[in-house]
């Protein structure tokens, strides 16, 4: 563990004026009313992105994504956040500006890394290419896909309105559904001149160029092996989904790997673009399912930094974020924990053990919310409501056992004892086990330098040894006030990564013993201090939203044109970014390696697709 980082005092008003006087006809302020940032000339774009990174210090690329301007001054624009790791601070925002019938803007990946998948994901779903990016492909669709679905002219194939709600639901009720319209098999579209009748996947050819297959893997020169290309997914237990691997091996060992993903893309951002700004907020459940909490907390903080003094989060409210918020937290670390020894074959045994200290928290999360798992609990300027005085269950059976507890003394107990003495049971018997210290000490090494470059957040970061924590760095809600400390190990492998969520448990527990008394002590206080109307517009404007997830850093770009849908809205996954160095991470090790070093990221493929 490390002490508590505070925010670097940065004086980004100086940063900017400085990069306008080093670039003096290729930066400029982005004026639109409710932006911020600054505009890039695309031809100086490469060389501004290096002068930030090795002479101002933002070293970390968190988020690139492009927004549609069509109608809005028919432009495409890519947005970037940069900020400084490990001090801290607001990011720089910066953003390139292209044609839309000729999308071009230069690849920063030789400069961040971490930009690879990201930009990948811009030229899929808007059609920007990258010049100089290594591996320019889709990364989210197929090659038979046609056109780029985020752009605003495109129309899905079941489309039926710009924006919800749509007339044949709201006012009147005449429902219909678009398939009865549309069938099936005549509203699929093909690239100009792709037909199914000789179709050959290119796929497989492309994802081999980008494999950098050359590398040399020293072993025994009297024992000859054979340079295999083999699939691990998608229809495989250990990938934690439908998530494939590439791995190209000499013998047993990992050449190179290439993730393959996709399987579960539904294009979650434009359902939202077609959504209300409170239609949202059941959608981020279905990203990492298993942190619903925390997720609808970052997509809340992103609106309500949009909305300004309209909303005012009552303070009670604030402390029954942080409370499911942290208790979203240690669910994720038992849930990654226990299925971390699923895929180092101790099959099950260790899972149940952190799945059954998990179901308690989970009863609470029922009882308050009325869901598990798709809470849908948070709220723009608040929560849907109370902590109820008693949780009580109803008898479905006749030999039911009914229970009835009193709340206060339910999470008393939870929060004093029962997580407490889970966490300490798993470290006492798991931690010093010489098979899992065998099979993770030094495996799956990502070095600090390397963590930062390929935009790792979370656990995957810290374990590397960055002391990085957005409530911290970026403080939100009430964490300024309470006390815990960002916790890191030293090595960067698999030993360190489970490690690393054993400590960060324990300061969730120390958290939770501050958030009590709180708890207590707004008995009675408001919980929400939003707009009570059934929809909201939004004033016209861009906001960033970030919290610091179980998984690592999930963040919002919204932009609004002050309607009642988002214009422009962007989920900054950590599932989808922290596989980026998965490749780096796992060349030189065993097949068997490599699924404990993915299952040490701790992924969840709802949140990679979206």
């Amino acid at each position: 563990m490390t002490d508590q980082v505070l925010p670097q005092v940065t004086d980004l008003p100086s940063t900017v004026a400085a990069l306008k006087e080093r670039f003096p006809n290729a930066v400029k302020d982005d004026t639109r009313s409710g932006y911020q940032g600054v505009i890039v000339d695309p031809a100086h774009l490469t060389e501004f992105a290096r002068v930030i990174r090795d002479e101002f210090g933002f070293n970390y690329l968190s988020s690139v994504t492009a927004v549609d301007y069509l109608g809005h001054g028919d432009h495409l624009e890519v947005v970037y956040h940069a900020y400084r790791v490990p001090s801290g601070g607001k990011p720089l925002v910066f953003k390139a500006q292209t044609d839309r019938n000729d999308a071009v803007v230069p690849s920063l990946v030789s400069i961040y890394p971490g930009a690879d998948f990201q930009e990948r994901e811009a030229y899929d779903l808007y059609g920007i290419h990258f010049v100089g990016h290594p591996n320019l492909k889709r990364i989210l669709l197929w090659e038979g896909f046609e056109g780029y679905p985020m752009r605003k002219d495109y129309h899905e194939a079941y489309y039926e309105q710009e924006t919800k709600p749509f007339d044949s639901r709201w006012p009147g009720g005449h429902v219909f559904r678009a398939e009865e319209y549309n069938p099936f098999g005549h509203n699929v579209r093909y690239p100009a001149g792709f037909t199914l009748d000789d179709y050959k996947p290119v796929a497989e050819e492309q994802l081999q160029q980008g494999m950098a297959l050359g590398v040399d893997i020293m072993g025994d020169p009297a024992f000859r092996t054979d340079r295999l290309i083999v699939n691990l997914g998608p229809h495989h237990p250990s990938t934690h989904g439908v998530f494939r691997m590439m791995v190209a091996l000499t013998g047993e060992t990992i050449e190179s790997l290439e993730p393959v993903m996709g399987y579960l893309h539904r294009n979650h951002e434009k359902i939202g673009e077609r959504n209300t700004w409170y239609g949202n907020m059941p959608f981020t459940d279905r990203l990492d399912y298993i942190c619903s909490m925390a997720n609808n907390l970052a997509y809340a903080i992103t609106v309500e930094q949009m909305m300004g003094n309209q909303v005012s989060v009552p303070y009670r409210a604030e402390v029954i974020r942080v409370l499911m918020a942290e208790l979203t937290r240690i669910t994720n670390h038992l849930w990654a924990i226990g299925f971390l020894l699923n895929d180092l074959g101790a099959f099950f045994t260790p899972a149940l053990y952190a799945i059954q200290t998990r179901e308690y928290i989970l009863d609470f999360f029922e009882a308050t919310a009325g869901s598990r798992m798709m809470c849908n609990y948070m709220r723009i300027g608040g929560v849907a409501k109370d902590l109820m005085a008693r949780i009580r269950s109803e008898a479905a059976l006749i030999n039911d056992k009914v229970r009835d507890m009193d709340t206060m003394e339910y999470l008393d107990k939870l929060i004093n004892d029962r997580l407490p003495r889970s966490i300490d049971e798993l470290d006492e018997l798991l931690s010093e086990s010489e098979i899992i210290k065998s099979r993770c000490i030094g495996v799956g090494l990502l070095p600090a330098e390397m963590a930062i470059a390929y935009s790792a957040s979370g656990p995957l970061l810290r374990a590397s040894g960055v002391p990085y924590d957005i409530r911290r760095a970026d403080p939100y809600s009430i964490y300024p006030e309470l006390e815990f400390d960002i916790c890191t190990r030293p090595n960067g492998d698999i030993y360190d990564r489970y490690y690393l969520r054993l400590d960060e448990m324990r300061q969730s527990v120390r958290i939770l013993k501050q958030i009590l008394p709180r708890l207590k002590d707004t008995q009675g206080q408001p919980i929400f201090g939003g707009k009570t109307s059934y929809s909201i517009k939004v004033p016209a404007g861009e906001a960033y939203g970030h919290a610091e997830n179980p998984k690592g850093e999930l963040g919002f770009y919204c932009v609004s044109t002050g309607g009642g849908n988002p214009w422009r809205y962007h989920v900054r996954a950590p599932s989808f970014i922290n596989l980026t160095p998965l490749g780096e991470m796992c060349k030189g090790q065993k097949v068997a390696d490599v699924v404990a070093i993915l299952g040490s990221i701790d992924i969840v493929l709802g949140e990679t697709d979206r």
